[in-house]
């Protein structure tokens, strides 16, 4: 058989069409002989290995991370009682978890053999400090009492009303301080930024609110967007929604006010949970420590993002912060979306928890009285 190179079709004229054709179509068969197929699935190969990470990445972002999954409750890194967790705050940022939540820490080890109060006591103990509910709503004053625990005796109570309002009396100090030392972090946090030098004192604090609030890059705008209050009413909201008022498991054996999730040995097995499924609920030694980690997982995990920003335009618009404008960017914090904000604010309304928004806690110390 005779063998053409390539060369050699450049000079064949148009006389010789028939011997032409040969050789286009002896070329056509060698291509599709076995040299021809190696060749092409080579390249299908490459191609493979080449579309496929870029197929895989843009499902896990737009399609798997959207619909599927949902992990904000999460909470970011917990490690309490010694156990590690895996951080869950926001996937462009990386931080010291331990800087993160080194004030929720010492707070929860603050106490741990406290006496729980019965219902009646801490009824009573409302009672002889006048604190009840329809003189905050009048006057506007809270008693600065801050329990432990929720009394067992609470899923007893028959009365809806009343259960409901010891709920509501023994949470709102509770929220009320974590909101007061949030204030008084933006007044310092404002003060500073409108200096045109800093105390190196001044620096450190800022050094620390930065890694305290997952910030590694210091930006300051991205700090003022995040150390902000919760409306008291919504925060309200969702430890009742989540606890069932105060009588589930979790709120009563574990302190879990807002149903926060940890992946350590020390969380709450929810009874229903598949064994394949690692999550616990988050346990704490003290109702103060999950109000915290509370506010702090809505103002730094990457699901509650819009929820900031929709706070931020109320900031800079000088309006009050309104839950129920807030509530609708807390469809993420529990699977049922949209039905889970249609129930905050359901509530909120129904029980007057709008009423606690202006609410003022009554000082403690002379560092408190300019908050009232």
């Amino acid at each position: 058989m005779r063998q053409f190179k390539f060369k050699k079709i450049k000079f064949l004229n148009v006389n010789r069409k028939k011997k032409t054709t040969e050789v286009i179509n002896l070329f056509g068969d060698r291509v599709s002989g076995s040299i021809g197929r190696t060749i092409i699935a080579g390249f299908g190969v490459i191609g493979f290995f080449y579309v496929a990470p870029i197929f895989i990445n843009f499902a896990n972002q737009e399609i798997f991370s959207k619909e599927f999954q949902n992990d904000s409750r999460k909470i970011m890194v917990y490690k309490l009682n010694g156990k590690d967790e895996q951080i869950q705050i926001d996937v462009n940022e990386t931080f010291d978890e331990k800087d993160l939540l080194s004030d929720i820490l010492i707070l929860n080890d603050l106490e741990t053999e406290s006496v729980r109060l019965s219902a009646s006591t801490i009824s009573q103990l409302f009672k002889d400090t006048n604190y009840n509910l329809d003189d905050v709503r009048t006057n506007k004053l809270v008693r600065p009492v801050a329990l432990t625990w929720l009394p067992n005796e609470i899923k007893k109570i028959e009365s809806t009303k009343k259960r409901k309002n010891l709920f509501i009396q023994i949470v709102l100090p509770l929220i009320l301080e974590e909101n007061n030392n949030i204030k008084l972090d933006r007044l310092k946090l404002f003060a500073i930024i409108n200096k045109n030098n800093n105390t190196k004192l001044e620096k450190q604090w800022l050094s620390q609110k930065f890694k305290q609030y997952g910030i590694p890059s210091k930006d300051l705008s991205t700090l003022k967007i995040r150390m902000d209050e919760i409306p008291t009413s919504l925060a309200i909201a969702q430890a009742a929604k989540e606890t069932g008022w105060g009588t589930s498991r979790f709120a009563l054996e574990g302190n879990a006010l807002f149903g926060q999730w940890t992946w350590s040995g020390e969380g709450l097995k929810p009874k229903e949970a598949e064994k394949t499924e690692g999550h616990k609920v988050m346990k704490f030694n003290v109702l103060q420590a999950s109000v915290r980690a509370y506010q702090r997982n809505l103002n730094t995990h990457s699901s509650y993002r819009e929820f900031r920003k929709a706070r931020a335009k109320l900031r800079d618009e000088r309006e009050q912060l309104d839950s129920l404008v807030l509530s609708e960017h807390l469809d993420k914090y529990a699977e049922t979306g949209q039905k889970y904000v249609d129930t905050l604010k359901k509530i909120i309304t129904q029980n007057n928890l709008k009423d606690f928004d202006d609410a003022k806690l009554l000082p403690s110390s002379k560092k408190l009285e300019s908050l009232i």
